[in-house]
């Protein structure tokens, strides 16, 4: 007996998306019938429907279409059709979930939802050691293909994984451009981070990049704030003035705003 494996990607939530499951199933069964792969008097093979998800929200669209319709009032509730799908929610499942698992779908949800190059590495060592076996060999290719033309080119999309032909020379590339990985990301966390500084001032950063940057960003704030309160007290400041302060460390600029409160001259409020 065979079994049918229909399997859908999305990457947003569709309400509907039972609906669409429905119509996949019978627009197989109606195939299988027309090219006789199944003959009258024949049941039709099971269908295993599998919605693989791997959008940032949770997946909140019924799994049954039944949910999906009205109740029918007395006994013709029993004609309301009823189909579920598996639904594999790839953001539902933590870290120590998957890693706990030795399952290639586990692994490929830990590939997609890393977030540094130690992730990934991790996550291909056990690929290596499970796909090692020659019979695995069609698995290992499969998955190499798909980290050098899906995963690592969104990650580094500056680099050529032309060369790549095997999840060891993957491993092997990811080990030596680490470090530069690593600082991109670090100066991306930095750029956003000063960005939020000199908006806000102040923001909880999730990396060490953004952490730096975030200081960096709430002092250069701090500094065009001191400006701001200074020419509204005594008119328009120089470059010098704009220089200095500009220059000064965070507790530098709060012992100056403080004086500003009682500074009659600007000289006042640098101690001058």
């Amino acid at each position: 007996m065979a079994v049918y494996l229909l399997l859908e990607f999305q990457s947003t939530v569709d309400w509907f998306m039972a609906v669409r499951i429905m119509t996949y199933v019978g627009l197989l069964y109606q195939d299988l019938i027309r090219s006789e792969s199944i003959r009258t008097g024949e049941r039709l093979p099971p269908v295993l429907p599998v919605v693989l998800y791997n959008g940032d929200t949770r997946w909140h669209a019924p799994v049954n279409i039944e949910e999906l319709i009205f109740p029918v009032p007395g006994g013709l509730d029993r004609y309301r059709p009823q189909l579920n799908y598996l639904l594999l929610d790839e953001g539902s499942y933590s870290d120590h979930e998957l890693a706990t698992l030795r399952n290639l779908t586990a692994a490929l949800f830990r590939l997609e939802n890393s977030r540094t190059p130690q992730d990934v590495e991790q996550v291909l060592q056990a690929l290596i050691a499970w796909l090692q076996s020659p019979e695995q060999s069609g698995l290992r290719r499969s998955f190499t293909v798909w980290l050098k033309r899906v995963f690592l080119p969104g990650r580094m999309p500056e680099t050529s994984f032309s060369e790549i032909h095997d999840l060891q020379e993957v491993q092997s590339m990811l080990s030596e451009r680490v470090r530069e990985w690593t600082k991109d990301w670090k100066q991306q966390g930095i750029e956003e981070g000063k960005q939020i500084g000199i908006e806000e001032g102040k923001q909880i950063g999730i990396q060490e990049g953004r952490q730096e940057g975030r200081q960096e960003g709430r002092q250069e704030g701090e500094s065009e704030f001191l400006l701001y309160l200074l020419e509204q007290r005594f008119g328009p400041m120089n470059d010098a003035v704009r220089e200095r302060i500009r220059s000064a460390d965070t507790q530098t600029l709060l012992v100056w705003g403080k004086r500003i409160l009682t500074a009659q001259t600007i000289e006042a409020v640098f101690g001058d």
